[in-house]
This record gives C-alpha cells, structure tokens and sequence, in this order.
C-alpha cells in the first residue's frame, strides 16, 4: 500500500502555538556551542559517500568501525533507508504500537505486510520479547522499533532486546532500533544495539538530545554489505548532500560532552518541575519517566483531542494529540523547552483543565 506522507509530521509543521509543548528535541544549539566561526565554514569538500571525519566520529560514540556507518538526512529518513534497503514489496515487518507514525507508513509506502506488536499503556509501555517471538515467522523481514520509545520515552532493556534478535536471527529477520533518544539516559547509558548481535540495525542522529536539528545530521549503523546496500540507495534520494553540515556536524562530536551537559541541565530541571506539577493533577494519569524529553498523559475528564484543540484556540498552547501516536486517548507533553515556556505552558493547562479563563482568550 503506497501511502502519501506523513499526517503527524504535516501538524507538527503547522499548529506550533506560543507556548509549544509538543517539540521532542532540546533547544537548538549555536556555532559558539561547537566551537566554530561563521568565517571557518566551508561549502565544498570530499563527502561523496560520507564525510570521513564525520563517519569516524560517529563510529566512535557508537563503538563499532566506520565502514558501518552510513550519514543520512536526519534519523526519519536514516530509518527509511534502513527499511528500504532491508524490505521487499510483501515482505513481513513487524512494527511496535504505539509507534512514531513515520516508522509505520515508511514500511507501509515500501509495500510491506505490516504486523503490530503492542507496548500498553497498562504495562507501562514495556515490550514482551515472548510476544514478538511469537510473531515471529519465515516470512519476517524486519522487526522495528524505538529505544527510548517514541512518545513514552520508556526504555528495552538489554535482555528482551537480546531474546528478540535471536528470534529474528533466527529467520534472517533485521531488529531495526531507532535510537535516536538513546542518549538521553544520562548515567549508564546502555550501549547501541548493534553490540547485542548481527541482527541489530541502529539508527541515530544529532537532533534530539543535543540541540542539533539544523544540521539533519542522521545515520545508520549496520553491517557492511547492508551498509554498501544502503549507500547505494541513497543515491537515488540524495546524489550529492550538502557538505557545510557534514563538516559542521564533525565539529559539533568534539563538544558532545558540553552539548550533553547542556541538555541534561535542561531536561532534570524540566522533568523536576514537570514532577511536581503532575502530582497535583488528579484529572491526568501521568507516568514520568526517569529520561527522554517526553512524557505520554491520558486526561481522565476530558477528551483528548477535546483538550488539545482547547488549549491551542483558547490558550495558544500545543501538546502532541496522541492520536497521532495509536494514543487516541492520551496526548504528549515535550520536556525539552525553555523553563519559562514549560511553566507559562504547564499553567495554561491547569487553566484549561480547571475551566478558567487564559489571559489570552
């Protein structure tokens, strides 16, 4: 089934209000956070199939060699060519629900079999690697999923991860691993997936943890025939990137300590203040999570899509509808903005909850 875009990715474009509590990446960095003049730039240079020193320093964060990187334009389409060199008009994907929308329709817009397996709410959005064993068939070509899941920010642990790669390898199946948030788990974070077996793919990018949207530097993490696959790909979506952010982004890897740092100020500090206010809310069940940069919320006296239309006439606030999640029922809060907008924003929706009047209404 060809599918045509992404509806979630058009809303996120176009109903930003003042008081934006839907983003999921921290505020954007500058070139004085990477250490770089305007005057030092330069527009041309040698990436035909990656910029070297952007691949080694990829592949140094993530511990494997640079001949399985592969740079892409942010991880949305590191993602897609992951799955497009990987499936098969046909072929069976097995995708986590809920899920980040642009995962499920890229398989769907490959022509893949799509079967879901559930991360409930109930069970605090944890995957049973049992469960997706058992969906498991000759047929598979790829189970695909988020660690820190998108939008709960919960995290697989290493076992169930391990369990499910073995099944997978077991078919010839892949374990696509979008990790783009992987980082924000600040102490002990695990290592990449790609270390847990030759079934894993990782996907991964500088936008959301260190402020580095602009630069859509993405990538993929796999083994070298795949990562030559790939590669080959790409050629048909981008012959020739841009070589300004390649470089710009192998300069920003000589301050991710600093980026991270920054980031995890923010993000401590927002989810303290998003603790507390939460604990006095008896009209949203909230699970905070002890990372990431979002938290899911399922109002108890409102509609959801009810509330998030309320707060973005009457109170210029916007939160994610978690429809566009498979959440009908809940919406999603960002963690990572300026402490003033969290606040002002947090306020505003007390306001709508309690039925007061906005000073903006």
């Amino acid at each position: 089934m060809r599918v045509a875009g992404t509806p979630y990715i058009e809303w996120a474009k176009l109903r930003k209000g003042r008081w934006n509590l839907s983003t999921s990446g921290v505020p954007h960095a500058t070139l004085d956070d990477i250490g770089v003049a305007p005057s030092e730039i330069p527009l041309t240079g040698d990436n035909a199939y990656g910029y070297p020193p952007l691949l080694e320093r990829i592949a140094a964060v993530r511990g494997v060699d640079s001949s399985r990187v592969v740079t892409a334009t942010g991880c949305s389409m590191a993602c897609f060519l992951a799955l497009a060199a990987i499936v098969e008009p046909g072929d069976e994907v097995l995708i986590e629900r809920p899920t980040y929308e642009p995962l499920l329709r890229a398989a769907l817009h490959l022509g893949a079999r799509v079967t879901r397996f559930d991360r409930p709410p109930s069970r605090a959005f944890a995957i049973d690697p049992a469960e997706v064993a058992a969906l498991i068939a000759p047929t598979t070509r790829a189970i695909v999923l988020a660690n820190l899941h998108n939008p709960s920010s919960q995290a697989v642990d290493q076992e169930a991860l391990c369990r499910i790669g073995d099944a997978a390898e077991a078919v010839g199946a892949r374990v696509l691993v979008d990790e783009v948030y992987l980082d924000a788990i600040f102490d002990a974070p695990p290592p990449s997936c790609v270390h847990l077996g030759p079934a894993f793919v990782s996907t991964g990018s500088l936008t959301k943890i260190y402020g580095l949207a602009a630069l859509r530097c993405g990538w993929v993490i796999a083994d070298q025939p795949l990562v030559s696959r790939i590669w080959r790909l790409n050629d048909l979506y981008e012959n020739s990137r841009p070589f300004a952010p390649d470089w710009l982004a192998a300069a920003a890897f000589d301050h991710l300590p600093a980026l991270r740092a920054r980031s995890r100020a923010l993000l401590d500090s927002n989810r303290q203040r998003f603790a507390a206010w939460a604990a006095g809310r008896t009209d949203l069940a909230i699970a905070v999570p002890a990372w990431g940069t979002t938290v899911c919320a399922r109002p108890t006296a409102i509609d959801a899509n009810l509330l998030c239309d309320a707060l973005r006439t009457h109170y210029d606030v916007t939160v994610v509808p978690g429809r566009f999640f498979e959440l009908p029922d809940h919406i999603r809060i960002g963690l990572c903005v300026e402490p003033d907008v969290l606040d002002e924003g947090l306020t505003r929706v007390t306001q709508c909850l309690d039925g007061s009047p906005s000073d903006s209404s």
